[in-house]
């Protein structure tokens, strides 16, 4: 009877844990200032450029705007992921923050003068077709 018991005390225990992790599976992050949970939203866009300098410029001029938590731009795609803090950014900063790094969204153009200081390998084709 002990042994029964002990095992479906271990069961329980295991089927809380799992359901525990499900849980944390939503795109939700802790806010520091409040301790609270806070949705992210995600969007994903097309984004001009050749190689992987590209991709770190991109990546890095999203990730410098504040309330992201991932950028992701997939170099054959030319497909960008973003999750975000939509109370403290808008898909519209994402894309000034990659204008201002030089590259095009269909939305905002790159800066020409950043454009034309990127190294060779990083000048695509201005007609490059995006998503």
């Amino acid at each position: 009877m002990k042994k029964v018991m002990l095992s479906f005390a271990v069961i329980a225990m295991l089927f809380s844990v799992s359901c525990k992790n499900k849980s944390n599976t939503n795109k939700e992050k802790i806010n520091m200032e409040t301790n609270q949970n806070v949705p992210l939203s995600e969007v994903s866009f097309g984004v001009r450029g050749n190689c992987m300098m590209c991709k770190k410029t991109i990546e890095k001029s999203v990730n410098s705007v504040s309330g992201v938590s991932n950028a992701n731009w997939n170099v054959e795609t030319k497909i960008m992921q973003v999750s975000f803090d939509a109370t403290k950014t808008d898909k519209i900063a994402l894309y000034e923050a990659i204008a201002a790094s030089g590259y095009d969204t269909k939305t905002v153009i790159g800066d020409i003068e950043s454009y034309n200081n990127l190294p060779a390998c990083c000048q695509y084709d201005r007609n490059m077709l995006i998503n």
